[in-house]
């Protein structure tokens, strides 16, 4: 629909209503949903597709992403927040699992740096240093994966070396 996700999204949607179980239109409605930020609707397309397809990790990869985008919004509660930044990690492994790339180890190295930051906010109620320190080393990891497969990538090194700080600041904080 040339760029816009709004415009397919309401074609997409009537599509769906006509047949529920084609896998590509749940996943172009998905898609569609996530390129226009409403990543409620991209989890709920996602979760239909993957139910008719577990092995796409693709639609794995995107609904994480929608999750990750949800998990930082500071307007819901942190449990939410905490449920959906969980729900990403756990999303990128499952595509990891089924077709490993540079991109999703990536993508899950920095949700697990956000979820490590979120475990370590002092004075909330979830804060778990353990788990914090737990994710950041995860985030480490996955990162060095990436930049050891491809060296000359300054955009991992950024990554790695802001995942490294933030463990090093929760290392020396008690």
């Amino acid at each position: 629909m040339e760029g816009d996700f709004k415009k397919a999204a309401s074609h997409l949607e009537r599509a769906c209503l006509v047949d529920s179980t084609n896998a590509n239109a749940l996943w172009l409605l998905g898609y569609s949903y996530y390129h226009s930020e409403n990543y409620r609707k991209s989890i709920a397309a996602y979760n239909k597709e993957l139910a008719i397809n577990p092995t796409d990790a693709m639609a794995y990869y995107y609904r994480a992403r929608s999750k990750s985008y949800l998990g930082k919004d500071n307007l819901l509660p942190a449990a939410e927040r905490e449920k959906y930044l969980l729900g990403s990690i756990f999303d990128l492994t499952k595509a990891i699992a089924i077709e490993p790339n540079a991109t999703k180890y990536q993508t899950r190295g920095i949700a697990y740096r956000e979820y490590g930051v979120f475990k370590l906010q002092a004075g909330s109620h979830f804060y778990d240093r353990s788990r914090g320190i737990n994710s950041l080393k995860a985030s480490i990891n996955d990162l060095q994966k990436v930049l050891a497969d491809n060296p000359s990538r300054s955009d991992i090194s950024s990554l790695l070396e802001l995942s490294k700080q933030k463990l090093d600041e929760a290392l020396v904080r008690r």
